[in-house]
Order: structure tokens, then sequence, then C-alpha cells
């Protein structure tokens, strides 16, 4: 089953349990593949569907944290159940231990050096790790691993 399978039978199982947060943060998630899916005019195979729910996940991260600086605990609790039920749908996420060893990898591939090379590593590397691994989190062991080369 897809991903976009799975998210039409949950939509529906959450219309007949009347759950309306759920209905509402998976219904926002379909919306925005099929905003995507029209404005490149393509269909989205599961690593694509993957990305854009990668993309919501950051952006209700994100979103938790402004709303907890600004006080508005109503409207952290909210995303926090939108966050929850996005992450259902994630793939499991690489270790850091396992996400060092392929990045070590292909600093030795590239025979990267310095951070000049981190653009060329970061091009070859995310493909790679995109969907199992946080970008920031790449790129922070990246910049250690050629920091300290």
């Amino acid at each position: 089953m897809t991903i976009k399978e799975r998210l039409e039978e949950d939509i529906k199982q959450a219309m007949r349990d009347k759950n309306q947060p759920r209905l509402e943060a998976l219904r926002f998630f379909k919306n925005a593949v099929l905003i995507l899916e029209k404005d490149k005019q393509i269909v989205l195979d599961d690593t694509g569907v993957t990305e854009v729910l990668a993309k919501q996940v950051k952006d209700r991260r994100e979103s938790i944290t402004m709303f907890e600086k600004g006080g508005r605990a109503d409207l952290v609790d909210k995303e926090s159940v939108e966050l929850s039920v996005l992450e259902e749908y994630l793939p499991p996420q690489m270790s850091s231990q396992d996400l060092s060893e392929i990045i070590r990898r292909v600093i030795e591939e590239m025979g990267a050096k310095t951070l000049q090379d981190k653009g060329k590593v970061m091009g070859k590397l995310m493909p790679q790790v995109r969907g199992l691994a946080d970008g920031s989190e790449v790129n922070a062991i990246v910049e250690n691993m050629l920091g300290s080369a």
C-alpha cells in the first residue's frame, strides 16, 4: 500500500471515528501533496510524498517553537497533535552512528578535505539520506568532519 493509499484509508477511518484533530491533520497533508502535484503537473511517488511529509513535519516543529515563545499553549497543543499524526507516516529515521558512517564514506570517496568541499559532499550525500535523516543534522555532521579533517 502506497503512502497516498494509506492516507486515503486513514482519512476515511478518522471520519468514521469522528476524530476531528486527526482528520484535519490528514487532510492538510493530503492537500499539500495535491497542491505540489498540480503545480508541477506530476504524480508523486512514495519518495516525493515523503519529502512533502518531511517538510510538513519540519514546519510543525518550527511552529511549535514559535508558539511556545509567544506563550500560545492552545496553538502548541494543536500543532503537537498534528505533528504526532504526521510522524506516523515518516519512515524510521537513521541513527546518528549510521549517518556518520555514510557521511564518512562519501567524504572518503570524494577526497573532501576542507569545508570548501562541503557543497560537493552534501550534493552527493543528500539523495542517499533524504527522508531518512534531518538535513540540519547531516549538515552539522559534515561540517564537523570536514572542519576537523
